[in-house]
């Protein structure tokens, strides 16, 4: 079952997957349940266009389609608000991301990509970031 991140849901879903954007404030976070156990999560970024952001599925529980369906309900979220496209920015290195996005009809946005380097804050804390982003797009009215 997926639903929209509950205030009640934060603590059980915090200590098995973190929520980094959780207080962003710009969109919601889909939460993935098997039973009472949070498996995984997806933050949807109500930008425009909206953005994909924080997908995570905990390890043990990849390989059964749980981020795909992460996906399909953010992208039903954003049919529902009469959005257009959707986004999703990947590390170039993320091969196996990429290749979900790509299988599910994410395409090159025509962006350039982007490097970024140094400390970042994310709500646990600093990380040290050396990477290079693409941002892919998915046409929702095609």
């Amino acid at each position: 079952m997926i639903r929209a991140l509950a205030p009640g849901d934060v603590d059980a879903v915090v200590s098995v997957l973190g929520l980094a954007r959780l207080h962003q404030g710009d969109g919601v976070y889909l939460v993935a349940w098997e039973g009472t156990e949070p498996v995984g999560h997806l933050h949807l970024a109500l930008t425009d266009p909206p953005e994909l952001q924080d997908v995570e599925v905990r390890e043990a529980f990849r390989g059964r389609g749980i981020g795909t369906e992460l996906i399909a309900a953010a992208e039903a979220e954003c049919a529902m608000r009469r959005r257009r496209a959707v986004q999703v920015t990947v590390s170039v290195d993320n091969e196996g991301a990429r290749a979900l996005y790509e299988r599910l009809g994410y395409r090159d946005s025509g962006l350039a990509p982007r490097r970024v380097t140094g400390t970042i804050e994310i709500r646990s804390g600093p990380i040290e970031v050396d990477d290079t982003l693409v941002i892919l797009e998915k046409r929702l009215d095609a």
